[in-house]
């Protein structure tokens, strides 16, 4: 493995003393809106912190009352944060290129416990305290960095280690960086993000700085089959957080998401009773003949509005002379509301047999609650205006997958996920991030660790 993320070569010490003393940028303090100078493009962000330093009034205040004094988040922000970005942005690279190397498709506990074990150790180097929580398909981990203010809620960041590549895929496709980008099995869902998330931490701990607030960091290993155990740690991280971010990958283009659709999977099994296909056809009752139109049936039922269907694996019978007496398919669902996601599961829990003799059985396998777009958005409204101090453009939209984050968005809680390396082809041959775009991504994620977070919601709400 590479050396950790932390123990890379420092930026010049020359530039980097420059650009922290070059500004004090203001951010809001927890419960205000971030200050106008604060959102401003980059190059206005080395006025004189005099004239930078008067923070918006808040929704919350009368226009009367005088603003409560600006928070300075790190010295020589955005100067500091994106100089050591990148300076940082190789090493990421390579650690995202080792971690890439260590196959973990998902359900291979010892290559998942492997993978577990290095990013721990590489985490640890950045301050964390880092703990493996036993599954049934491979260990989780759970991360957790100390803040400057304890007292204020968590910010809780999602993941996952698992992939959708079976081992020994790298020996005919090889991690490899070619015409500025990366490309390899897991690189971009998610080994880049991964790796941007070290680099994040480690931008902070060179810069002697702590998150604002505590973070907690989950990464589950089942993430890619539905996440069916690592969900009772989502879960339980949830409690009492602030907000929640995901390292899953950007759109295409950068943006971040802001929804997503429910997904769930089924299995649909059928048993039907065996015979001799050319003596006693007519004791048999095929298995395979009741699930293909139990298929067609299913597909009319995924044809009503907000649903998707994709029938993922088929598989059923033994020989071609045994009528089968046993079938069976996954489904994949997709949902882009909550009542669509209720009326189909229920419908497919209602299915019975066409043909005497035969049986019919649906299991949900995993399910993730659809995340619905939101107007306002404040904690979109936060991360773009970091961005904009940064140098940065950015925004965000509605993904047609699923993740981890679907639970919190699905109840309001605060989230954005695609803080992970840009690229695309996620579960494609193509797969690949872009090497120009991690030190951007690094920067804006250790400013947003570092800098307060406003009031994402209201006094009124749980």
């Amino acid at each position: 493995m590479s050396p950790q993320i932390v123990g890379s070569p420092r930026a010049t010490t020359a530039a980097a003393s420059k650009a922290v003393a070059a500004v004090t940028v203001p951010a809001a303090t927890d419960g205000e809106a971030l200050s106008g100078a604060a959102a401003q493009p980059a190059a206005t962000a080395t006025q004189p912190q005099a004239a930078a330093a008067q923070p918006a009034a808040t929704a919350a205040q009368p226009a009367a009352t005088a603003p409560q004094p600006a928070t300075a988040a790190l010295p020589g922000l955005p100067q500091a944060l994106s100089t050591r970005a990148r300076t940082l942005a190789g090493a990421v690279r390579r650690r995202c290129t080792d971690l890439a190397r260590i196959e973990s498709p998902s359900g291979d506990a010892p290559r998942l416990d492997a993978l577990a074990e290095e990013l721990a150790d590489g985490f640890r180097a950045t301050g964390a305290t880092a703990r493996r929580e036993p599954g049934p398909a491979g260990d989780h981990l759970v991360l957790e960095w100390e803040g400057q203010d304890e007292t204020l809620p968590h910010l809780l960041i999602v993941g996952h280690h698992d992939t959708v590549w079976p081992a020994g895929t790298l020996a005919d496709w090889p991690v490899t960086e070619q015409n500025g980008t990366l490309t390899g099995p897991g690189v971009v869902d998610m080994k880049g993000g991964l790796a941007i998330l070290e680099g994040a931490f480690a931008l902070l701990a060179d810069l002697g700085q702590r998150p604002h607030r505590s973070v907690q960091v989950v990464v589950v290993s089942d993430e890619e089959v539905g996440s069916p155990d690592g969900r009772r740690l989502v879960e339980r991280q949830l409690r009492g957080a602030a907000a929640v971010l995901g390292l899953e990958p950007p759109h295409p283009d950068g943006r971040l998401k802001t929804a997503r659709r429910g997904s769930t999977r089924v299995r649909l099994t059928v048993t039907g009773r065996e015979a001799h296909a050319g003596n006693d056809a007519h004791d048999g009752v095929s298995a395979v003949d009741e699930l293909v139109d139990q298929l067609v049936v299913v597909r009319g039922l995924a044809g009503q509005p907000g649903t998707e269907l994709n029938a993922g694996r088929i598989s059923g019978g033994s020989r071609a002379n045994v009528v089968a007496g046993r079938a069976e398919a996954e489904l994949g669902l997709r949902f882009s509301t909550a009542e669509a996601q209720r009326r189909t599961l229920d419908n497919l829990a209602r299915l019975t047999a066409l043909r005497p003799g035969a049986r019919v059985r649906t299991e949900v396998l995993s399910s993730r609650p659809a995340w619905p777009e939101r107007s306002g958005n404040p904690l979109l409204r936060h991360v773009r205006s970091l961005a904009a101090v940064l140098g940065q453009q950015l925004d965000g939209g509605p993904a047609g997958g699923a993740g981890d984050t679907n639970l919190p968005g699905s109840r309001g809680l605060p989230t954005l996920d695609g803080f992970g390396a840009v690229g695309a082809g996620a579960h494609a041959r193509h797969e690949y991030i872009r090497i120009d775009q991690l030190a951007p991504r690094i920067a804006l994620l250790a400013a947003l660790l570092a800098v307060p977070l406003p009031r994402l919601r209201d006094r009124t709400e749980g």
